[in-house]
C-alpha cells in the first residue's frame, strides 16, 4: 500500500468512524463510498492501535447484505465458515481474488469498448446537431421572408410559380 494515498479511519469505541484526512465523522456507507472509488483505507482502533480493516470491510458487505435478497451465496459462506483451517483459507482467498480479478478485467475491457463506442458516436452526433440546427435556421429564415417575394425562394420554387397560371 502506498502510504500517500491512504487514509487512516479512527474507530472509537462507541462506535463512530472517524476520517483522520479530512477531519470528520463518517458513516459506514461513506467508507465504502471511498473504497469503491479506488480509495486504500485503513480502519484502526483510536485507543488500541489495533488494525480493524477486515473487521469494518465485512461489516459493510454484511450491511449491504441487509437490504438486498442477493449478497454473497449461502454456499460460498458455508465454505467459507468450512475452510477453517490455514491452508483451506488461503486457497479459497485466492480463488475469489483471481475469479474477481478476471471479472475486472472483462469489465474493464467492456467499458473501454462501449467509450471507444462513445467516441465514434461522439462527431456522428455532432455532425446531426449541427445538420439540425442549420435546417432550423434555413426553415426561420423562410418563414421571415413576405408572401410573394423572390428573396429566400429557391430556382426550383420559382420556375413552379412562373409555370402555373
Amino acid at each position: 500500500m502506498v502510504k500517500a494515498n491512504l487514509i487512516v479511519i479512527k474507530k472509537y469505541g462507541n462506535r463512530r468512524l472517524y476520517n483522520t484526512s479530512t477531519s470528520q465523522y463518517v458513516t459506514l456507507e461513506e467508507v465504502a463510498a471511498l473504497v469503491r472509488d479506488g480509495r486504500l483505507i485503513r480502519v484502526v482502533d483510536a485507543r488500541t492501535g489495533q488494525d480493524l480493516t477486515r473487521l469494518t470491510l465485512t461489516q459493510i458487505i454484511m450491511e449491504d447484505a441487509k437490504g438486498r435478497p442477493t449478497g454473497l451465496p449461502l454456499e460460498l459462506l458455508r465454505q467459507l465458515i468450512v475452510a477453517s483451517d490455514h491452508a483451506g483459507r488461503e486457497f479459497l482467498m485466492w480463488y475469489l481474488n483471481s475469479a474477481f480479478n478476471a471479472y475486472q478485467k472483462v469489465q474493464d475491457s467492456l467499458e473501454s469498448g462501449l467509450r471507444k463506442v462513445g467516441s465514434a458516436v461522439l462527431p456522428l452526433e455532432i455532425m446531426q446537431s449541427s445538420v439540425q440546427a442549420g435546417n432550423a435556421k434555413k426553415g426561420q429564415r423562410r418563414k421571415a421572408v413576405p408572401q410573394g417575394s423572390r428573396i429566400g425562394k429557391t430556382a426550383g420554387e420559382r420556375k413552379r410559380r412562373k409555370a402555373t397560371p
